[in-house]
């Protein structure tokens, strides 16, 4: 089921209804990033330049080969700093673009079936905001984590498999459903969303194929909701006679 929807999702990714929606996807991302480049940047040469005029207080001769060092260690610092961000930068990114890449995907592959329901703009904005908050904490732990010995590079897919997972697919599920039961839907369901989760996360770790992540891991939930809703046609039906 997963990997059909994640079949389906890579073929969404160059069709030709979908190609307006993957440069704006493209451009937001890529333009999104280089902002947090110059930022983190800037705000590590703030934090950075006191602590290194205090160490070198002269110039003696090793400060031209301890500032080379630094400014390796730095680069490093930066690349992981904006490779933490990018889920985070995903989510925000995502979004904004879901209800598009749903309406090409419902058109293209399920024109028999009742369309979804556009989130309103301030639900979408206020989803968004509210993720990229979780995401951020999220990768936050992620990277205390990544210091602790045996768990390294594992935190950072368990984290952001179940955040990107589950938000993803709430998504998802409220063009069809009311959040409530959005959310229990997912519950119900939490095993197979965590697996798509992971492979979203294994997508995002991929160098530049990760800038399309928005517009696969839309594309992805939007498969599966349907798969998963066509396998437990009655779960509306149940919630609803227990409200």
């Amino acid at each position: 089921m997963i990997l059909d929807a994640a079949r389906l999702s890579l073929a969404n990714l160059f069709a030709p209804e979908t190609r307006s929606v993957f440069w704006k996807v493209l451009g937001l991302t890529i333009l999104a990033l280089v902002a947090l480049w110059f930022a983190v940047r800037e705000v590590f040469i703030w934090l950075a330049l006191p602590w290194i005029d205090t160490l070198m207080p002269g110039t003696p001769v090793w400060a031209g080969w301890l500032t080379f060092v630094l400014g390796i260690f730095a680069s490093l610092g930066l690349a992981l700093a904006l490779a933490l961000l990018l889920a985070p930068v995903t989510a925000l990114i995502a979004g904004f673009f879901l209800d598009d890449v749903a309406d090409v995907i419902e058109k293209r592959d399920y024109p028999n079936e009742p369309p979804g329901r556009p989130l309103p703009l301030g639900e979408a904005v206020a989803g968004s905001l509210k993720f990229l908050g979780v995401v951020i904490l999220g990768n936050l732990l992620a990277l205390v984590l990544l210091l602790v010995p045996g768990v390294n590079l594992v935190a950072f897919f368990l984290v952001n498999g179940y955040l990107l997972g589950r938000e993803f697919f709430e998504f998802a599920a409220m063009r069809y459903r009311a959040p409530a039961e959005a959310r229990l839907f997912r519950e119900k369901h939490r095993s197979t969303v965590f697996l798509a989760g992971l492979l979203l996360a294994g997508f995002l770790a991929v160098p530049f194929v990760n800038l399309l992540t928005p517009l696969f891991a839309a594309g992805l939930m939007v498969h599966l909701h349907k798969r998963l809703s066509a396998r437990d046609p009655g779960f509306s039906l149940r919630v609803a006679a227990k409200a």
